[in-house]
Parts: structure tokens; C-alpha cells; sequence
């Protein structure tokens, strides 16, 4: 038994320490309910309604699980070689935008082969704009999380300028945005469950990341780079390839989110792409510990906390940034509890060999 939990314990480190922060999250939250009059067990029942509770509730949830996924794999791909790029933001809305201005000048092709052109021109855009941010770090020695950070700003005031001035739709007064995607050009539901199939593309993408990372020899070159970098350039890997790979690999996904969020859900390019959905990933991804298998059960948690928002700020009377406060709570614990790894006895296994 002892020999066992020797060998077992160091690989719950990565599992138990995540969802122990986790739950420091929510007591934490749960004060901070508690010294506004609230109480924590109506927000976690309402959470639970929301977002788990019925048919209804898991479309609400994974609806939101796809980019949210994506926008993590923005971070995780890049996180292996150590690097912390949190710009994934704007990596969505320009691939939002890409997608359909593509979908506006393809207007006239057969549906599936223009939505692909517009699946490719979203994660084109993405990885050029995130793959940018690596090029940076590797040839001007630029700090990539403050670099991303920015480029993320410049996304968005880019975006906001060609959906209200060049690519604006005449006919949208109130809300300016892209011409509509024609029916044709529109991501349709799963077979017997109103959700849009970017989870399943989220799925399929967080699967090849795996075998990237895990099975390939280019992985395991990305591994050691993220270790350490002059030992992988004094082995002769090609750090700068890597590096400048990796981030536009991961910019492409969250482009891609941003094409099913067009495609899928708003059915053109406007304000309401601009969800935070790249922000709340930067979370998804660390909660993970970087592990595309794990991006998706996090991404399914988190965003029954999103599609839960409206539901508690009506029955509760609280804002709607609550979500938010509770999300950066956990991600304030998150960030305090890499400081455990490696330092508690019990998950190593000489702890174990001697009990």
C-alpha cells in the first residue's frame, strides 16, 4: 500500500493542489457573500441550477465551454516553453472579424467550403497576431505577458474601428456591426442538443494538443525548451521556431473560437464578441496546470459559473460582475498555490516509503 501512494502521490500533486486552491476559492467567496448579507449556499445552488441542473442548463454551459477552451489552449501551448501570454482576447475578436468579412466576400460559395475558408482565415489572423507576440519575446527580448496584454487593447480598438467604420453593416443603426452571415454560412446545433459544435472542436483541439505535447517529438523539444532554454539551445533545438510556433499555434485556436462565436452563436461580427472570454481561458488554463486534457472538464465548470451570471444577478440582487469577482478570487489562490509544488512532503515519495 505505502509503495503504491509513493508512486501515485507525486502524480496527484498537479490534481490535488489545483482543486484544493479551488476550494480556498470558494470559501474566500463565500466571506466576501457573507459580509455583503448574501448567502453562499443560494449562489452555489443557483450556480448548480444554472448551469448543471437540467437539459437547458448544460446547453447554457457548453455553449460557452468551446471558447473557452480555446481561448486556454491560447495559454497552455505557449505556458509549455514557459512562457505567460494572456492576450488571447484579441486573438478572438480578430478572428471573429476575419471569419466574417471572409463570410461577406464568400457569400456566394457552397456552405461548407466557405465556412472552412472562414475557419482559416479566423486562425490565420489569430496565429499571425498571437505568433507576433513570440516573435517579439524571442527577437527583441520583449516581455510576452506584457506584450500580449497590450496587443490585446490594440485587437479591440482595431476591431471597434472596422466594425464601425469600414465593415459596418448600413442597416445596423443601434448596434453597428458586420454584414449577417448568410443562412448557409451559419455553424448549426449537435443532433439532439441546442449546442453549437465548437465544443466538439474544442475537444478535437485540446485532444491533438495533448498528442502534441505528450507523443511528438516537437512536444518534447517544447518541454525541455520551457525548462530550460540555454540547455535545449546548447542541444541544438530551435527555440526561436518553437517559441514563435507555439504562440501562433495557440493564437490559432482562439481564433478560432472567435469564428464559431460569428458563425455559431452572434451570426456576425459585433460588440458582443467582446465576451472576456480570452480572459476567463488565462483562469481555465492555470486551473488546469497548462494539461489540454484537463482544459475541457475546467472549461465545463467555469462556464456553468458564466451561464449561472444573469440568474444571480436577478434572484440575488447582485451585479453581474460577481461571476467576475468569484473568478479572480480563484485565480489570486491559483496563482498563490504554485508556490506549494514541490515543497509538501507528503507528495514525495519518500514520505510514502517509510509509512
Amino acid at each position: 500500500m505505502a509503495r503504491a501512494l509513493a508512486g501515485l502521490m507525486p502524480r496527484a500533486e498537479a490534481v490535488l493542489i489545483p482543486a484544493g486552491a479551488l476550494l480556498a476559492g470558494f470559501a474566500i467567496f463565500s466571506l466576501f457573500l457573507g459580509a455583503l448579507g448574501k448567502s453562499p449556499a443560494e449562489f452555489f445552488g443557483l450556480v448548480w441550477k444554472a448551469g448543471f441542473s437540467s437539459a437547458f442548463s448544460w446547453q447554457n454551459t457548453l455553449s460557452r465551454v468551446g471558447p473557452l477552451a480555446l481561448a486556454a489552449l491560447c495559454v497552455a501551448l505557449p505556458a509549455r516553453l514557459g512562457l505567460v501570454v494572456i492576450g488571447g482576447e484579441g486573438a478572438i475578436v480578430l478572428g471573429g472579424l476575419a471569419a466574417a468579412v471572409t463570410g461577406t466576400v464568400l457569400a456566394g460559395l457552397p456552405g461548407y467550403p466557405a465556412m472552412l475558408l472562414m475557419a482559416v482565415a479566423a486562425m490565420i489572423l489569430g496565429g499571425l497576431w498571437i505568433g507576433a507576440i513570440g516573435a517579439l519575446r524571442i527577437r527583441r527580448g520583449v516581455n510576452e505577458t506584457i506584450a500580449s496584454l497590450l496587443m490585446a487593447y490594440i485587437a479591440i480598438a482595431l476591431f471597434n474601428h472596422f466594425v464601425e467604420g469600414p465593415f459596418r453593416d448600413p442597416a445596423s443603426l443601434n448596434k453597428p456591426s458586420t454584414a449577417p452571415l448568410a443562412e448557409t454560412l451559419r455553424v448549426g446545433d449537435m443532433p439532439f442538443i441546442a449546442t453549437h459544435w465548437g465544443v466538439v472542436a474544442a475537444a478535437l483541439a485540446c485532444l491533438l494538443c495533448w498528442v502534441l505535447i505528450d507523443r511528438t517529438t516537437l512536444g518534447f523539444a517544447a518541454r525541455i525548451a520551457g525548462d530550460n532554454v540555454r540547455a535545449a539551445q546548447v542541444q541544438g533545438l530551435p527555440v526561436a521556431r518553437l517559441v514563435i510556433g507555439f504562440t501562433a499555434l495557440g493564437g490559432a485556436f482562439a481564433g478560432l473560437a472567435g469564428f464559431y462565436e460569428v458563425a455559431a452563436v452572434h451570426g456576425s461580427a459585433n460588440a458582443s464578441l467582446i465576451a472576456g472570454y480570452g480572459y476567463t481561458g488565462i483562469l481555465v488554463a492555470f486551473l488546469a496546470r497548462h494539461n489540454p486534457l484537463a482544459i475541457l472538464p475546467v472549461a465545463i465548470l467555469l462556464g456553468g459559473f458564466e451561464a449561472s451570471s444573469g440568474l444571480v444577478q436577478r434572484r440575488m440582487d447582485l451585479p453581474d460582475a460577481t461571476i467576475l469577482v468569484f473568478e479572480g478570487i480563484v485565480f489570486v489562490i491559483i496563482l498563490l498555490s504554485e508556490a506549494l509544488y514541490g515543497r509538501l512532503r507528503i507528495f514525495t515519495p519518500g514520505y510514502w516509503e517509510h509509512r
